[in-house]
């Protein structure tokens, strides 16, 4: 059957005027193309309930392709973000309930079956590439990442552009492959996140996180700048002595790494963590330049009887030079020593980074994976071509167009945008470019350490 698409002409009625509604105040006006090799789609129902950022409301969800329903749910979604909730295109968290309105795991679009999802709304990054592309590598080279796949989105009838199904990290035999944590055996598991503390209006609170011990530049002393807040278990769920046993584990790793036999094999830095896992977390956040990296949105874990590892990955869309802050544009220097660039940022990297590279063991099994990677998972041409079948994708099923007809935001300003290109064709352009000299520049950098 020979290609076909057609156009017609979708109005929307896009909101009012409170920011948690979906809807614009203004009749909405865009040109929406269809074709056999579109994108499913995700259509909402919210049954007349506003969504908004806490607590989840009520809402049916079919995934749709062409004329085809695939598959029906019940759920409860709400607005997610932190920054992100500022733009016109929100993001979305929400749970599959089951005819009572409890959590039910379910095997939405084909990914392993559970009950939290995320609906992730590519906006200033207009490649809306970047984070599938980051969790594409790091699960090439073995280390997960949530799992993507690209949909168009509607909400009550209004269409919104390409969106990005996602996992949402938790404990999980398919995601975070960690054991139960039980009162008889309380040394795992555990997942960690460094964080913007947030809480009852409180700015920190000891109930759902604790702070380092040491300031960024190394010295002691609690630091408000880092804070591990509880994932796994969470702040409703953990205990006393769960508390005391991973806040003493991370404690005692910094007290190691800090003391002056931080290269010791008996006494040192190593005896607490999986150092592959730091390794490829660090590279994969150098290659894309992560502005975030090692300071926010940062996920550990540990389970029991081992050591703490790095990751999963989280939230790179504005990395690979989406931002005009901090130099995070150029596609040179070390992104673990941003407080070096931006001493002044609430949120600081903590000192791990720097303590790391001063270490010659590190620095030697650095070397040694950068390089192998380079010969197989990171060539030029692997990273391009990934980019390059992520892009043709989007646009064989009409999705970048369909997404930029609804959202005018190219050849626009979108905070934190430095790099602002007219088309589709040059945001992805850049994209590849930075990326080329920035796998040159690490070239350099890594085997001159």
């Amino acid at each position: 059957m020979k290609n076909f698409s057609f156009l017609f002409i979708l109005l929307f009625l896009v909101g009012c005027s409170s920011p948690e509604n979906l809807e614009k105040a203004e009749e909405d006006s865009f040109i929406y193309e269809s074709s056999i090799n579109s994108l499913p789609l995700i259509s909402i129902n919210t049954n007349g309930n506003i969504i908004v950022d806490e607590p989840k409301v009520s809402a049916d969800l079919q995934i749709k392709k062409g004329d085809s329903l695939i598959e029906v749910h019940q759920i409860g979604i709400e607005i997610r973000g932190s920054s992100s909730q500022m733009f016109d295109k929100k993001s979305y968290g929400f749970e599959t309930w089951d005819e009572n309105g409890e959590d039910l795991d379910v095997s939405l679009g084909g990914f392993p079956e559970e009950e939290d999802w995320i609906l992730y709304g590519p906006y200033s990054d207009k490649s809306l590439i970047r984070n599938i592309l980051i969790y594409d590598l790091s699960n090439a080279i073995g280390q997960y990442a949530t799992r993507t796949d690209f949909y168009e989105l509607e909400i009550n009838e209004s269409f919104l552009g390409t969106y990005v199904l996602m996992e949402k990290i938790k404990r999980d035999k398919n995601r975070v492959a960690i054991s139960k944590n039980k009162e008889e055996d309380i040394s795992g598991g555990y997942i960690l996140k460094i964080d913007k503390p947030t809480g009852d209006g409180e700015w920190y609170d000891e109930s759902f996180s604790f702070s380092s011990k040491y300031m960024p530049n190394g010295s002691l002393g609690q630091n408000k700048n880092t804070f591990f807040l509880y994932e796994y278990p969470d702040s409703d769920d953990i205990d006393n002595d769960q508390k005391d046993y991973i806040q003493s584990y991370i404690h005692n790793f910094e007290n190691a790494l800090a003391s002056e036999e931080f290269k010791s094999n008996e006494n040192g830095y190593r005896d607490y963590i999986d150092l592959d896992s730091f390794i490829d977390f660090f590279i994969l956040n150098e290659i894309s330049k992560n502005p975030d990296g090692y300071r926010l949105s940062t996920f550990m874990h540990k389970d029991k009887g081992e050591k703490l590892k790095m990751g999963p990955i989280w939230d790179f869309n504005l990395a690979f030079g989406n931002v005009n802050y901090c130099t995070g544009s150029s596609p040179e220097g070390w992104i673990y020593r941003f407080n070096d660039v931006c001493p002044d940022d609430t949120w600081l990297v903590p000192f791990w980074w720097g303590r790391f590279m001063e270490d010659p063991a590190f620095v030697s099994a650095l070397k040694e994976r950068w390089n192998n990677l380079r010969t197989n998972f990171f060539t030029n041409s692997e990273i391009l071509q990934r980019i390059a079948s992520l892009e043709e994708n989007l646009k064989i099923s009409n999705a970048a167009k369909n997404n930029f007809s609804k959202w005018l935001v190219l050849g626009e300003y979108v905070w934190p945008n430095d790099y602002i290109g007219n088309s589709y064709d040059d945001e992805i352009s850049y994209l590849k470019d930075w990326i080329v000299n920035r796998l040159e520049w690490l070239d350099t950098e890594i085997n001159s350490l």
